[in-house]
């Protein structure tokens, strides 16, 4: 069993179950490590206007674009199908609040999901959330559709995250191929989850060759196509290499030698205090030990896929992912997090009694997806969603006109 940590842990990585109401943003000095914890972080639009690209000219128009979304889909759905033997099942946009199955995110209490009664007619109405993400539900439905090991599901997953900054890759509206897959206790290995990795880094350049095909100017030596091999590194070599720097910032430094990566074991708390980056503490196992490739200690078995975007110049995350926790682990983790009253709910209770498998899975943006494959400087170029108006304007004034 791992051991748990004995490491200093920074105050977001030890905060309970987040409240009914969203917790107001903490504002942090810029350089700050903490201040890119929680994912997306809270920017301003001055700060976008910064950094969107000057230059951008969209190489598919609006209708072209819609085609393209569609080829690569198809050719991102079957390539799931093939290299996981995985197949189509229906996802939930609602669940029960007292079932535990939805994701609260980035566990600092300042993402939380819409909550409303429904049901007329009943002498007590249905609690229910609007899904954040399907991360728990999927290993559940591993059961509910009788998976073996080997055997796996993907959905077409739509879900609302009402508290995200919105900016040109951030919405409150996300959909994702959210996929699971049935695994036995010897699959629980580093060996394992890289080849998983591989898998799908296959079917996004499956995808990539796809759309290419129909729409060859997509093919520009300015724009360089993904690297045919995607490379690994542990959180706790990024930090070496970049000590001072934080987590988004190391990020984009790495990228630029490396334009595809899958950083390993994000949610653990590493060596200055804090982790790569929180994360939930009851789907993805980040706390089991592991051995780099010198030999040296290392932990998780989760990770992300990030690559460099030429047409905005900074780095885009297409999954997270990883190996998910077992009973032993899950305990682990909610004591390191201090949130081990989520072994009372549904969801964690089934984990505790070995009533779903064991599983590796994880989420791919489809919008962000199509937004690097298409060459596109925004991701409202792609979805279809709300955006402030001030962003509509920074935007057209750059080329970059958001969808309505």
């Amino acid at each position: 069993m791992p051991a748990t940590t004995t490491r200093r842990k920074c105050k977001p990585c030890a905060t309970k179950a987040p409240a009914k109401k969203s917790a107001a943003p903490a504002k942090f000095a810029k350089g700050d490590k903490r201040a890119d914890l929680a994912g997306p972080g809270v920017s301003t639009y001055r700060e976008v206007a910064k950094i969107l690209p000057t230059d951008y000219s969209p190489i598919l128009d609006r209708k072209q674009t819609q085609i393209a979304i569609s080829i690569a889909k198809e050719a991102m759905e079957h390539g799931l199908c093939r290299e996981l033997n995985l197949i189509r099942v229906e996802c939930p946009l609602i669940v029960t609040t007292a079932s535990g199955v939805n994701d609260y995110l980035d566990r600092d209490g300042s993402r939380t999901p819409i909550d409303f009664p429904c049901g007329l007619g009943l002498e007590k109405r249905i609690e229910a959330q609007v899904v954040q993400a399907a991360t728990k539900w999927k290993r559940m439905a591993l059961a509910q559709f009788g998976m073996a090991p080997g055997e796996g599901l993907y959905t077409d997953m739509r879900a609302v995250r009402k508290d995200y900054f919105l900016d040109h890759d951030h919405s409150s509206y996300v959909d994702q191929w959210d996929w699971e897959r049935a695994i036995t206790a010897q699959d629980r290995t580093l060996d394992f989850l890289k080849d998983v990795v591989r898998r799908l880094w296959r079917v996004i350049k499956g995808a990539e060759d796809e759309v290419m095909r129909k729409y060859p100017q997509l093919a520009t030596p300015k724009l360089p196509r993904l690297p045919e091999e995607l490379e690994f590194f542990h959180a706790e070599e990024i930090l070496e290499m970049f000590p001072t720097l934080p987590r988004k910032q190391r990020e984009t430094e790495i990228l630029q030698k490396h334009p595809a990566i899958f950083i390993i074991g994000i949610g653990w708390v590493l060596d200055d205090g804090y982790p790569h980056e929180m994360r939930a503490a009851d789907y993805d196992d980040w706390a089991t030990p592991t051995v780099r490739a010198d030999g040296r200690p290392a932990h998780g078995l989760n990770g992300d896929i990030l690559v460099w975007n030429p047409v905005t110049r900074r780095r885009h995350e297409l999954s997270s992912m990883g190996i998910r926790v077992t009973k032993e682990t899950l305990k682990q983790q909610l004591k390191i997090t201090g949130q081990e009253h989520f072994l009372k709910l549904p969801y964690h209770r089934a984990i505790l009694a070995d009533q779903v498998p064991l599983s590796v899975g994880g989420g791919i943006g489809q919008s962000r997806t199509y937004q690097y494959l298409l060459r596109k400087a925004a991701l409202g170029e792609c979805s279809v969603t709300v955006w402030p108006e001030q962003l509509h304007k920074i935007c057209a004034e750059r080329n970059i006109h958001l969808l309505r």
